[in-house]
């Protein structure tokens, strides 16, 4: 569990962070990509997004080449799951965690 802040000062919980797909659900919600050289290094976040099915978007991602050229040694991916959500709901989620980490990766 990783907990993610957002510029409005809101708190979002994350799970994992997961180094591969499998543990994802296909449901609704945010996802935080992360990178790291080591274990004993924090987390940085390089992308946030929002999708009705997380497990299936990451898998796919058209961005992920960005992810993996920030030059980070491990990537991993921490999923907010937002069950009654709809999507405007995630948008504002997603906005939030990216004005306060500024990710490199889906500038907008």
């Amino acid at each position: 569990m990783i907990t993610f802040t957002g510029v409005s000062g809101s708190k979002y919980s994350g799970g994992g962070p997961f180094d591969n797909t499998s543990c994802l659900q296909d449901t609704s919600g945010v996802y935080v990509i992360l990178g790291r050289n080591k274990d004993s290094e924090n987390w940085n976040v390089i992308d946030v997004g929002e999708s009705g099915g997380v497990k299936g978007r990451v898998e796919s991602h058209p961005r992920a080449n960005c992810w993996s050229g920030q030059g980070y040694k491990q990537l991993a991916v921490s999923p907010i799951y937002t069950p009654g959500r709809q999507q405007a709901g995630r948008m504002a989620i997603e906005q939030d965690l990216r004005d306060y980490y500024d990710p490199p990766c889906g500038k907008r």
